[in-house]
């Protein structure tokens, strides 16, 4: 079997989507492996939760900068420094300019709490509500510069019930986030290595 492929991935919060992909790295026959975890608020639970699991975990505060190119200097620099071949966005707050992008292109991922192209950006769930959707989900895509463009790996779907509110939809989503992105993750690694081969 061939080496597992050294991911990096970025996050601003908690981490619940990161605590599922250091699960799936765990596992001897999965393909990648987290070289480093970082985050943009030096206050991020996720920070934690990398440590705990003995994966290096670097702070890099966007509010440092002067500018959104010299955070992604730094970023860049952290994430080569590291090892890394690939990136996951996982909670990741932060806009990412195109010139970061390319630099990454075909190596980033991210998940997205909707059933892309529908709801992309913020506040997803109370959209899918208002809107009267019948159905809600996630969906992992390829990072392209234009903001939750990018072409989709895979999508997992949940009904929207009578009654629910946004924090119980996203409950319900969050569950299949949790199950779809190390599967993702392991297709998109596929993808790319047949790519490279």
């Amino acid at each position: 079997m061939n080496a597992p492929t050294p991911i990096a991935v970025l996050i601003s919060g908690r981490g619940s989507n990161l605590q599922c992909l250091i699960d799936a790295c765990a596992s001897d026959n999965y393909p990648a492996r987290i070289a480093a975890v970082i985050s943009n608020r030096p206050d991020a639970y996720g920070l934690k939760r990398a440590k705990e699991a003995g994966i290096p975990a670097i702070a890099i505060d966007h509010k440092a900068y002067e500018t959104r190119e010299d955070f992604e200097d730094a970023l860049d620099s952290a994430l080569r420094e590291a090892g890394a071949e690939f990136v996951c966005l996982a909670g990741f707050m932060r806009i990412l300019t195109a010139g970061f992008v390319n630099r990454w292109d075909g190596r980033m991922i991210n998940i997205h709490p909707s059933l892309l192209p529908k709801f992309k950006g913020v506040d997803t769930h109370a959209r899918a509500i208002a809107a009267g959707e019948s159905e809600h989900g996630c969906t992992v895509h390829w990072v392209t510069p234009g903001m939750d463009e990018g072409p989709v790996i895979a999508q997992a779907r949940v009904p929207v019930l009578e009654g629910d509110t946004p924090e119980t939809l996203a409950a319900r989503v969050l569950v299949e986030e949790h199950r779809l992105y190390p599967e993702a993750l392991k297709m998109a690694l596929n993808d790319t290595a047949s790519v490279l081969r």
